[in-house]
């Protein structure tokens, strides 16, 4: 994998320098060895220090190339309407969009009052940024969006992200659907979304029976975020700058695509 990945990288990273018109010998690390050393960070977490202490680097350098990789893969990543051209015309019926938490070192930020903390996840217990995922009906991860706030709620990031309902909604017609879970119960005139049972009572047989369907056709959309997570270490925590996370889960789409040969 890393042999495979590290090439690509090394292409991207080229190309990068060459529009920038860097020329030959300025930089310290070439094309091959700036690719292992972001390959290393995504996919073992290994610290900046000890980066920076295998390659001969400083610190500062060393952030810097780590930086341009991210920035580098992450401008390769697919767009909402490709993922969802290539979701058509792969055939699918059905994508799935789901929420996750990233996680963050402590990163105190103020939020909307004094009392509230920007990335801190009530649900989760846990600082860390909200990344909407795209999935497809076997859970392969399609798009990831921007970071939010932990403290945000899926609906809310889904509503921020702008375009992002209505290009879903645009998508859907009597053969294809979105599905998603209670988190988006507020926007379930534009995603399929299950029924909530009423306070103090219960929900009808057919309502039972549609929310089982629904919950046995999603459960494959969480491997999505999952396989991103155990594939890269990096995505476990996140020790850089938290409004950096978008950028690090796109440059982790697109590492995961070319590894597994699915770049359409």
């Amino acid at each position: 994998m890393r042999t495979n990945l590290s090439q690509v990288r090394s292409q991207l990273l080229a190309g990068e320098r060459a529009r920038r018109g860097t020329r030959r010998g300025r930089r310290a690390l070439g094309c091959y060895r700036q690719a292992v050393l972001v390959l290393r960070w995504f996919l073992d977490a290994t610290r900046v220090a000890q980066l920076a202490a295998d390659n001969q680097l400083s610190s500062s350098t060393t952030y810097r190339y780590l930086h341009e990789g991210i920035d580098v893969l992450a401008a390769a990543a697919p767009g909402l309407h490709g993922a969802l051209l290539a979701a058509r015309a792969a055939g699918y019926t059905h994508v799935h969009l789901d929420g996750t938490l990233i996680r963050t070192d402590r990163s105190r930020a103020l939020g909307p009052n004094v009392r509230v903390d920007l990335w801190w996840s009530g649900k989760h217990r846990h600082h860390g940024g909200n990344i909407q995922a795209l999935t497809a009906p076997d859970g392969w991860p399609l798009w990831t969006s921007q970071v939010r706030p932990g403290r945000e709620h899926d609906t809310t990031c889904a509503r921020t992200h702008d375009g992002l309902l209505d290009t879903l909604h645009d998508w859907t017609d009597q053969t294809h659907v979105v599905l998603a879970d209670l988190g988006y119960e507020g926007e379930n005139t534009r995603l399929t979304c299950p029924f909530k049972a009423p306070a103090g009572g219960g929900l009808p047989v057919d309502q039972r029976a549609y929310n089982m369907l629904h919950s046995a056709t999603r459960a494959l959309a969480e491997r999505g975020n999952s396989l991103l997570k155990t594939t890269f270490r990096a995505l476990r925590r996140v020790t850089l700058c938290p409004w950096r996370i978008g950028a690090i889960t796109a440059a982790a789409l697109v590492l995961l695509h070319h590894d597994h040969d699915r770049t359409t």
